[in-house]
């Protein structure tokens, strides 16, 4: 991997010594508002191409920034759909559990109101079987 980087280095130093020596008429520059001294073309090439490649590198940065908020957004989109979907699983769970009959209800095949009616109705009459504990 350094051997390539210093291959690239090598090669881009190289085109830059090429066009400053290729180049080597002097030209103004203007700049609209202001108006740079005259400078050798090349070195004037050498300038622009390396300030294009700064702003290509961070806007790259700034759409690749923009471009993984939106990725992580979609992300996040698709767990929040996932939770509500579990959440609304689990609420009809619920649901069926609280509608269920009750074991009372079950078993008696009535409403917990008439079992704790009948039962009480049974402790009045004093026909009602109790559980004591015994001593020994």
């Amino acid at each position: 991997m350094r051997f390539l980087l210093f291959v690239l280095l090598f090669l881009s130093f190289a085109y830059s010594l090429g066009l400053v020596l290729a180049n080597n008429t002097e030209v103004g520059v203007n700049l609209l508002f202001s108006q740079a001294p005259t400078m050798n073309l090349g070195l004037l090439l050498i300038l622009c191409l390396i300030l294009g490649i700064v702003i290509g590198i961070l806007l790259a940065l700034l759409i690749f920034r923009v471009l993984q908020n939106k990725w992580e957004i979609s992300r996040l989109q698709k767990a929040n759909a996932n939770l509500q979907e579990q959440i609304n699983q689990a609420n009809v769970v619920i649901d069926r559990q609280a509608n269920s009959p009750t074991v009372d209800e079950a078993v008696y095949g009535a409403t917990a109101e008439n079992v704790q009616n009948g039962i009480a109705d049974n402790n009045d009459e004093g026909a009602s079987l109790t559980k004591k504990k015994r001593d020994y």
